[in-house]
């Protein structure tokens, strides 16, 4: 299989103009993959910046009508379908994911968030007021221009989609950088676009590390800056966009996101819902917090004995960490927990090769331990036990994140009570929080501000212009 390494600017592979490159391996085995996917430099992304400006401002794109926009959206939906297994490969090969959740949820994911957005392409309105002072007025929104999107390794395809979409149903031009982990899967997406009839300079991909981060959004040229990954990672974007030009900035930041498991949880979908480990910190009622953990224990030591396995079958479920770098992390996390709380199961390496990591489980951390107050991201569940319903709130409510959380109860009225006073952007009650299509997913607090995904992120692609008619 072909890899793609160049950077994809004008609807074709180019060379960089730095001479640096990045060097991938396979972090289930360690083997190189390749030492030579470029490195976008400043003039680099100056290029990729002029196509698109040049594509909004007076290419064919700027005239293309909603239904014509919509038409390339969905277009691009159906080749990625098509070229699924190709795709999956590639972003498996660098990060480890199984390629089975690629396919079958980040992929399927993003071609849904395609054929959603195309359909608000010809249904942009806008809005209109009667003269009652002399004034006719009318408000319309338009598209800002060049946008452009950074976004971490654990789901590119994701990323893509959720940025990348509604600014080109909007009618803007997009550059794309995923995280210098994982730069394959979205390198290859750019030839899709181009097939699907979006002219040169409308969808551009770019790799490379800090710098090329940093000249993205420092750039003058660039309107809005849409980033997922850490949070001081997002405080230097922020401090980038308003030296350089107050580009508009959406962040979607990290989590230490809480599930609270009441003791009339429906006890099977509570504890399935932990095998997605999609929270991160665990508080369980204390008169059936010796239960659960067992069975949240029995969980995370079968996906232990599972780990190891080919990330390319279909039917394996878990993978390992990125690479070393994010193992050593997670593992130093690991240690001090050690320090600080009750190891219930985990806390190892798995084998002699690849960046495998079990699945941990700590019980009644220190209220100051990093793995209760740090996000981790990795796989390691923290658990703390609670007797009222106050106090469960208070624990859920004392971080420094906001980004989503989970209630499991049978008592709806509990549910939508204690969902009122949650300090987070989503809540889920009954099931791991997962994004939808049309309702916006976006954290307050230290996880960021703005919103990916349902008309919220359209409208934050777009600008309102109000005209006033005497």
């Amino acid at each position: 299989m072909e890899i793609p390494t160049k950077l994809f600017i004008n609807n074709e592979y180019v060379e960089s103009k730095s001479n640096e490159r990045i060097s991938l391996s396979n972090p289930t085995n360690d083997i190189a993959i390749t030492k030579d996917v470029r490195v976008a430099s400043q003039e680099d992304v100056d290029i990729a910046v002029a196509a698109a400006n040049t594509a909004f401002t007076q290419g064919p794109w700027s005239s293309f009508s909603g239904s014509q926009r919509a038409a390339c959206l969905h277009k691009v939906a159906a080749l990625i379908e098509q070229n699924a297994d190709r795709l999956a490969h590639l972003e498996s090969l660098p990060t480890g994911r199984p390629i089975s959740g690629i396919i079958h949820f980040d992929l399927k994911h993003m071609v849904e968030v395609f054929r959603y957005y195309a359909g608000w392409a010809d249904k942009i309105e806008g809005r209109s007021y009667v003269e009652d002072n002399g004034f006719y007025k009318i408000v319309r929104y338009e598209p800002i221009g060049v946008c452009s999107g950074i976004a971490s390794w654990n789901a590119t395809f994701m990323y893509v989609g959720w940025k990348v979409a509604p600014a080109l149903a909007a009618g803007n031009a997009f550059i794309f950088k995923a995280s210098e982990k994982s730069p394959l899967g979205s390198l290859a997406l750019g030839p899709l676009f181009a097939e699907a009839g979006f002219p040169p300079g409308v969808v551009q991909f770019i790799t490379g590390g800090r710098e090329t981060g940093s000249a993205m959004a420092s750039h003058k040229l660039i309107s809005k800056l849409s980033f997922t990954g850490s949070a001081s990672v997002g405080k230097k974007i922020q401090e980038a966009a308003a030296r350089s030009n107050l580009k508009k900035v959406t962040l979607e930041l990290g989590g230490k996101s809480p599930a609270i498991v009441f003791a009339d949880a429906p006890m099977e979908v509570a504890v399935g819902g932990f095998a997605l480990v999609t929270a991160s910190r665990l508080l369980v009622e204390e008169k059936i917090a010796k239960e659960f953990c067992a069975s949240i224990v029995q969980i995370f030591e079968a996906a232990s004995k599972s780990m190891g396995a080919d990330t390319m079958d279909p039917n394996t479920q878990h993978g390992p960490v990125v690479d070393r770098e994010q193992f050593e992390r997670i593992m130093g996390y690991i240690e001090q927990g050690k320090q600080s709380a009750t190891l219930l199961t985990g806390g190892g390496r798995i084998g002699t090769k690849g960046s495998f990591i079990q699945p941990t489980l700590f019980l009644e951390p220190k209220m100051d331990s990093p793995i209760w107050t740090e996000e981790i991201f990795g796989p390691v569940l923290t658990v703390k036990t609670f007797r009222t319903e106050e106090e469960a709130i208070s624990l859920a409510n004392d971080t420094e994140y906001g980004l989503a959380s989970c209630i499991y109860t049978s008592d709806i009225t509990r549910a939508l009570r204690v969902s009122s006073k949650l300090q987070a952007g989503g809540v889920a009650i009954n099931s791991p929080f997962l994004p939808e299509l049309n309702t916006p997913f976006g954290g307050i607090k230290q996880s960021g501000y703005g919103h990916e995904l349902g008309k919220d992120s359209l409208l934050s692609y777009m600008t309102a212009k109000s005209i006033h008619i005497k």
